[in-house]
């Protein structure tokens, strides 16, 4: 009874790590997806064996299906996004190039008040509203 005591403690750490390492990996994630984490990603021609691209920076990544695509941050409001496909012979891998900071006990939960009311643009001329407008009121 004390040896499957034992083995049902060992296993509650060993699970417990993984979970520690399952909600880190999200925290750094999550860390990477706000522009916060350095990262290289090289696209590689496994064929030729040849690197094609390098892009390195404060890059969040998309993976659908056989497109890659890259977002980096390179300025307080400017941002680049990059379209890579992916096929049979072409694969990336990317690297984080330093450590981060992250809790391997919390969640990390980002809330942007500022997301939820959307930013509009209006396309057209004043004169085109108010000729609608007029319309509307004549009905």
């Amino acid at each position: 009874m004390k040896q499957m005591m034992i083995a049902v403690a060992l296993l509650s750490l060993i699970l417990a790590a993984c979970d520690d390492a399952r909600l880190a990996s999200n925290n750094l994630s999550r860390a990477a997806d706000n522009f916060e984490i350095d990262r290289r990603i090289v696209f590689y021609n496994g064929i030729t064996d040849t690197y094609m691209l390098t892009i390195e920076g404060r890059c969040a990544i998309t993976d659908e299906q056989k497109q890659l695509e890259v977002t980096c941050k390179i300025g307080e409001d400017a941002y680049n996004k990059h379209f890579l496909g992916l096929s049979d012979n072409v694969t990336y891998f990317a690297e984080q190039l330093e450590t981060a900071d992250v809790s391997a006990y919390h969640h990390r939960i980002v809330f942007k008040p500022q997301a939820i009311i959307p930013d509009f643009d209006f396309r057209g001329s004043a004169e085109e509203l108010l000729e609608n407008a007029s319309e509307l009121n004549q009905r």
